[in-house]
């Protein structure tokens, strides 16, 4: 069985979660992103590969424009390697927010991620996988 079909493509929202930044959290900031996940709804990085121009990225933050851009790994950083958000857009061209662990971590409803965003940690809750 391949990559591809053991992975199917599902995309995960991502919101921010309690923070000193946001006391209650926010809905009004996140990520929509696609990935391909296991069953266990982790990151197939193998799939990826096969399917990386599918993995969009949207981020949304409060009355910014959203930014749109690719979810990307690279190898090298914690556990071996990073997961990131890279934004296509001239103002974000360059810029990129990476997730911690990413690679470890199980996205199903009601999990906490985190994002590093100018050089900080920010939490996050996944809220929706479909």
């Amino acid at each position: 069985m391949t990559a591809t079909v053991r992975s199917a493509l599902k995309k995960v929202t991502l919101q921010a979660a309690r923070s000193k930044e946001f006391p209650e959290g926010s809905m009004r900031h996140g990520y929509e992103f696609l990935a391909p996940l296991t069953e266990s709804g982790r990151i197939d990085v193998e799939a990826w590969k096969a399917r990386r121009s599918e993995c969009f990225v949207h981020r949304f933050w409060g009355d910014e424009p959203p930014q749109r851009g690719l979810l990307a790994h690279r190898p090298g950083g914690p556990g071996g390697s990073t997961w990131s958000f890279e934004y296509e857009t001239a103002a974000y061209r360059g810029d990129e927010e990476a997730g911690y662990r990413f690679g470890d971590h199980v996205f199903r409803v009601g999990e906490y991620v985190s994002i590093r965003e100018d050089g900080q940690l920010m939490p996050f809750k996944v809220v929706e996988v479909a």
